[in-house]
């Protein structure tokens, strides 16, 4: 059972992220508040492929960013200029599409809460 291991092995970096990335586990708190919002505020199913997307986006980045800067720290133990612009650029993609899953969720949720409100 080769594919069991792959399984384990990713489920594997999946906990050790949540443990060791703070950024991680803020990620995946963003996304059960969202989740629960949208139970709560019985968003569509087409809304839910979008936040579904967006929160995987999210994760998966950050679990890349964080390999990323796992590679880079060993690699190179010292500071070196083109590792920093490495790791800024991995962070960036995260920053990117957090950005995006930011504006996606007010079009999908900012209408539902002014109803709501009113």
């Amino acid at each position: 059972m080769k594919h069991k291991n792959t399984f384990i092995h990713a489920a594997n970096g999946i906990v050790h992220a949540f443990k060791a990335e703070m950024n991680f586990r803020i990620h995946v708190l963003a996304t059960l508040l969202v989740t629960v919002s949208g139970v709560v505020l019985t968003i569509s199913k087409v809304e839910w492929l979008f936040v579904i997307g967006c929160c995987m986006l999210v994760l998966s980045l950050e679990l890349l960013n964080t390999a990323i800067e796992n590679v880079c720290d060993i690699v190179c133990e010292e500071y070196h200029p083109i590792i920093k612009i490495i790791k800024d650029i991995a962070a960036g993609a995260v920053l990117v599409s957090a950005a995006g899953s930011v504006v996606t969720g007010i079009i999908i949720f900012l209408p539902k809460l002014i109803h709501l409100i009113k």
